[in-house]
Formats: structure tokens, sequence, C-alpha cells
């Protein structure tokens, strides 16, 4: 392949971010995710870099923003520049930076804070009246949006106390993320197209022409720098003198500030700040796709000055990715093991938060809807951390006018049957065929398996289907009963050659290795607690933590099957939904047949309690989140539960500890914020041995 030429990579890359630029910021209407720009514009970088000649002042590394396609709003000149921030991508860009900051200026206490993902914003204040809020355009000049930000609920149009005759106050506006979920759907329901992410709602709020628009939208405001200032008459407060003091002024004239700001010293503590920011960032009310980080003297600000875009006391600290933008190629349905029957997209693949994704749920037809997504869409995907990948809603902006609508089927994909709501008002339909669909009796012989259930090493889907396949199994019912000869006639699990290894010869359509662990696999699963064999059943609305709670408080499958409806319910954790759902499952002739041929092949349906076990923990409810070097996951719940107490998924206001591991995510933050103790693992081993008195 011939080198690209410099500067024609050069002119392509400008056009391309300009044009990038205008949708984002003219149009609050993005073609592509954050990522991807940041991309584009980290190449021309890297290409000015190397070939200097090609810089020139009006290139988009030297620009801010871009003041859009005339919008009805008039055009106003900021006091002061707004500029923009340089970006890092990672901690060693992070530690870079505060090197030269170091050698520049020397070692300063830095402000770090949340990078609200949302529309900058310069409001004027006169004599303590707001009169007058611009966007930021191009840093000189913004849009006159005085009357719509106006309309912000929590945004004082008089300040508190004895203000500047004139000051600029910066600030984001953002949507909340849940009233941002609620407009979608009510777009959608209008027959309307959605927007794709809450920045860009913000923006297309904040620049209605009619300012009675942007009042119905639930905007909200954060605060957080100065521009022009002209104390007057006032007497100049001090504390502006920094950028943590700020905060403290901005907040007694009545303007909302982020609880999240921290003044940090060390590249330690910021890094455990980013980390920890990071973990709660889908826990916060507004989306934020990094944090800012500012050297707190203002002197110091003034010494180290600014490029023609950014200042060199600033920097932004961009998360990874966990947006991307690619094509839904295709709607799908998948019939899981309760017969929910369940849309997915099929996607072209593509790399987000370190994998590659070709399938996201979509959860049911309601939801599809509600995304307002099409056939043939580019689509905007998230992938945060290690969940599900999600299709977050559909780029209208690049619509071609080639995209299809989907339909739900009416017919089970896998055996043909009615699709049904279970009950009236369920958004989910499902296949009411679940002693003999296949797709359903596969994915439950599957989900025995798994290691949230009997935990069987072999038995994954494609075992499960074979199995099936062959006729050896017409349900789980005849799992614990399986033998050799029957795994025999599963060419999955049979050799297609003659071998020999370690002396033993074997003759093709003998039963595999892979075969013989299933078996001896399956023998040791049953021996597993009774609240997996609750699980592996399958019932209805019947998770681990309700398995765990009947498992506890009965002791025994026979226990369970004889308590009436008002005794299940009144364990805890269960309650009369599940209760009515256990009852229901016994109901089944087939569903009785499974518990009852799983006893008979001596899969164990009764718990033996240990009395040597202390119970410590009675009526406390524990939280555990992260790796713990001497427990499992179960094995946390596990100890938690033998001790009387209650392992619990989530952290609230009745949660007595939080037990914290490596790499705890946003479960500790949220302990923070309630008053909820954490511990670590030497506290929690105390607590086991010697309950509460044991760690004072």
């Amino acid at each position: 392949m011939p080198t690209p030429d410099p500067r024609a990579r050069h002119q392509d890359l400008v056009q391309e971010i300009e044009a990038h630029r205008a949708a984002y910021y003219g149009d609050d209407a993005p073609t592509v995710s954050d990522a991807e720009y940041d991309a584009l514009e980290r190449e021309l970088r890297e290409l000015e870099a190397q070939h200097p000649e090609l810089a020139d002042p009006d290139s988009p590394t030297q620009t801010v923003g871009s003041a859009g396609a005339p919008t009805g709003f008039a055009s106003v000149k900021h006091r002061e520049r707004m500029m923009s921030l340089d970006n890092a991508f990672t901690l060693a860009e992070i530690e870079a930076w505060l090197a030269r900051v170091g050698r520049e200026a020397g070692d300063h206490e830095i402000v770090c804070e949340p990078k609200i993902d949302g529309l900058s914003i310069s409001l004027t204040y006169e004599n303590g009246t707001l009169t007058q809020g611009i966007t930021r355009g191009d840093g000189t000049t913004g849009e006159d949006v005085t009357a719509n930000v106006r309309t912000i609920a929590g945004l004082p149009h008089t300040l508190h106390g004895t203000p500047p005759a004139v000051v600029e106050i910066r600030g984001e506006v953002f949507l909340p993320v849940e009233a941002f979920e609620q407009l979608n759907a009510a777009l959608v329901e209008e027959g309307k197209p959605p927007y794709a992410n809450p920045r860009n709602t913000a923006a297309g709020s904040l620049r209605q022409k009619d300012h009675t628009v942007t009042a119905s939208r639930p905007l909200a405001v954060t605060t957080y720098a100065l521009g022009a200032l002209d104390w007057g008459t006032a007497t100049p407060d001090p504390r502006v003198d920094t950028q943590a003091g700020i905060y403290e002024v901005l907040a007694e004239w009545g303007l909302p500030v982020s609880d999240a700001a921290r003044t940090l010293r060390g590249i330690g503590p910021i890094e455990d700040y980013l980390a920890t920011l990071e973990a709660k960032r889908h826990a916060m009310v507004y989306e934020i796709d990094g944090a800012v980080l500012k050297v707190n003297s203002r002197a110091v600000q003034r010494e180290l000055g600014s490029t023609s875009r950014a200042p060199r006391w600033a920097i932004a600290y961009k998360f990874p990715p966990e947006e991307v933008h690619t094509t839904l190629e295709d709607i799908r349905v998948d019939v899981g093991r309760t017969g929910r029957v369940t849309p997915y997209g099929v996607m072209t693949p593509t790399l987000v938060a370190g994998s590659t994704v070709t399938f996201a749920t979509l959860h049911n037809a309601h939801e599809v809807a509600r995304k307002g997504v099409l056939i043939g869409d580019t689509v905007v995907l998230r992938k945060a951390g290690d969940v599900i990948p999600e299709i977050v809603g559909p780029v209208v902006a690049a619509r071609t006018g080639k995209e299809t609508p989907w339909t739900m089927p009416t017919e089970c994909p896998s055996c043909g049957a009615t699709l049904a709501q279970q009950k009236e008002g369920d958004k989910d339909l499902r296949c009411p065929n679940a002693e003999f669909c296949p797709a359903q009796i596969v994915d439950r012989i599957a989900f025995i398996g798994s290691r949230g259930a009997f935990d069987v090493e072999v038995l994954g889907e494609r075992a499960a289907a074979a199995l099936v396949e062959a006729g050896v199994l017409a349900n789980e019912a005849g799992l614990f009963d399986l033998t050799e000869a029957d795994l025999a006639r599963v060419p999955l699990f049979t050799l297609e050659s003659d071998s020999k290894k370690d002396g033993v010869e074997r003759k093709a359509g003998d039963v595999s290795t892979n075969g013989l662990r299933l078996l001896a696999n399956l023998a040791t699963a049953k021996q597993q607690p009774l609240w997996r064999v609750i699980v592996s059943l399958s019932i209805r609305h019947v998770g681990p933590s309700a398995s765990r709670a009947l498992a506890t408080e009965f002791g025994s499958m026979d226990a369970i099957r004889a308590a009436d409806g008002a005794t299940l319910a009144a364990v805890e954790g269960v309650g009369a939904v599940i209760a009515e759902s256990v009852l229901a499952w016994f109901e089944v002739p087939w569903h009785v047949e499974i518990v009852d041929r799983w006893a008979a092949a001596g899969v164990r349906m009764e718990d033996e309690r240990d009395e040597s076990v202390e119970r410590t923990l009675e009526g406390l409810t524990i939280v555990a989140t992260g790796s713990l070097e001497n427990f499992s996951r179960d094995g946390v719940k596990e100890a938690i539960i033998s001790r009387g107490g209650k392992a619990s998924s989530s952290v609230s206001k009745n949660t007595d500890y939080v037990v914290v591991g490596a790499n705890a995510g946003s479960k500790a933050a949220k302990a923070e914020e309630l008053g909820v103790r954490v511990l670590n693992e030497a506290q929690f081993q105390a607590l086991l041995d010697g309950g509460p008195g044991a760690i004072g």
C-alpha cells in the first residue's frame, strides 16, 4: 500500500472533523460517537506534530468548538473567552501533565471534579441579577439563550449575599439521565424520533426558539468557574484566588456546584479519585465521560497560561469509551428458559469496552418501540464494564430512508406455539409450550450447568442442545439419570475414530473424555446445597436470593412443597409474588416429576445445618462487593447465611455492613453516600467470628 500523502490526509481530517463539529455543536445531532471523534482529532494532532508546516490557526487543533449554522439566536461576544480542554486518555498522560506542571510551577494542589457530558454555558450576573446566558459557541462568540436559561429550575435569577458588580459564571447544562429516558419514551409514543443521548437532548432543549418548550424539559445546571469579574463597590472575596474557593463562593451565592469535587495532591490520590469516580459513573444523576483536573491556585493558573485553545493548568481525563456507533443489521428473537421471547439486535461487529460485540439485547417489543430503532439504523451501542451490551437508541441524523421497522413475531420460532402475555399488562410475550418447546428445554438444561445453579462443568448450551437433539433427554428430569450408554448415542460425546492414550485403547463410538467428565461432574453436583437445586428448577421470579431465603427458612424441598402461600410469603426476601410463583410451579405434574426424579437419582433435597457454627450475624444485612482473597462470591454468601445473616446484593439504608474487596464497584461509593460502615476482608472475618462486638 502506498504511504498516504500527509497533506491530503490532513485536509481530509480537517473536513471530517469540521463536519462532525457542525453536527455536534450546530445541530445537536452527532453522527459519530465521542470516542470516534476523539480518535480523529488525536490523529490530526499527531499528524501536525510530525509535519508542523501543516498546522495553521484555523485547524481544529487550534480552535474551540464550532459556532455552527445560524439558528435564530443573537450572537454575543463573551467578556472573557471560553476555552476548551486538552484531553488525556491514560493515567500515564495524567502523570505526564502533572510532571509538566511541576517543572514549570512546582508541586501544587489539584482540584478534581466530574466531567459532566452536557452543554457549556456562560451566565452573566450584573449587581446580582441574571442578565444573560450564552452558549460557548467558538469560545469567543456564542448564542444568546437568556430566555431559555431563565427556565432552568435551580438556577437563581438573583444571587445571594453581596456579589460582584459584574461576573461571568461558567457551567454545564445537562438533562438528568432519568428525565432523558422519560422524555425519549414520550417522544416515541408520539411518533417522533428519540434523542441519541442526554447531552444532545440538553443542547437541543436549551436552543429551542420557544422558551416554553425549554421550560417543559427538566434541565439542570452545575457551575464550576468564573470568567470576567468586576467587584465594583463590593468587597472582593479572597476565596476566589483558588479553584476550591470558587466553589465555596458559588455555593454561597446560591448556585449549584458539584459535591464530588476534591482537592488532592500527588498522582496516587488522584488515581484513586479517578478510579472511584469511574466506578460510580452510572450511579450519578447526570452522565459523565471523565474528570477535569485543575491547578487549585489561580495565581499559578495565570503563570502557566494557555495555548490558543486550552489552558495549560487544566486537563480532561476521558474514561475508556463505553459507547460506539454501529449498524443495526437485523432484529431477531430468542426464546429463554422461562418462555420469555426476547428481541435482540444483530449488529456490524464493533469493539466496545474491550471486547467485540455483535449482539445486544432489546428486552421486549415495548422497548424496541420505546427506543425507536429501525433495522438498518446507525445506533448508539453501550457496554458499561462487564454488563450485557445495550442499544441506547438510533442516530436519527444518520438515517438514509432505507431503514425498515421491525415487527414482533406472533409465533414461537422454536416450536410454533402462539405467543401470549402471561398476565394482562405484561410487556413480555412468552411461549406457553414450556414442556415441549425445544428452545426452552435446551436453555433450562444449559442453565442447570451454569455457575449460578448446579455448576456442572461441560454442561453448557452446546451440550444441552446435543443431548436434546439426540433424544437422550426429553427435558431436565432425566439429567441425573444419564449413563455412558446414553452418551454413546450423542455424537458430541463420542469418539470419531480409534485412539490410544496412556496405554488405553479406545474405539470410535466410545464415550469421549468430555462425556466421562460430564457424568463425573453430574455425580458431584448431586451434593450441592438446597438453594442451588431450587435455582435450577427455573421457577419464574425465583433467583439466587429468593432460593437462599427459602432454603435457609425451610431447610428441605419437602418443607417448601408443604408450605402454604402465606407461610412462603412471610419469608424475608420472598413475598407474595414469589410465593404465588412457587405454588403455581408445584401444581404442574411434569414439574413435580423433575423434583421426584432428581431426588430418586440422589440429588440432595435437604440441607444439613451445622449447629457448631455460631450465629454471630443474626439480624444483620451484609453486602459484599469486589474480589476477596479467602472467599469466592458464593462463599461470602454462604458464610453470612450460615451465621444467621442476610446476604444482600444491593446497598440501602437497611444495610448494616458493606464488605469491600479488590476492584470494588459503585456499591462501595453507595455505602459511603448512605453512611453504611465499610469493612475490609480482615474486619469481615472478625465479624464472622465474633459478631459486631469484635470490630468495635
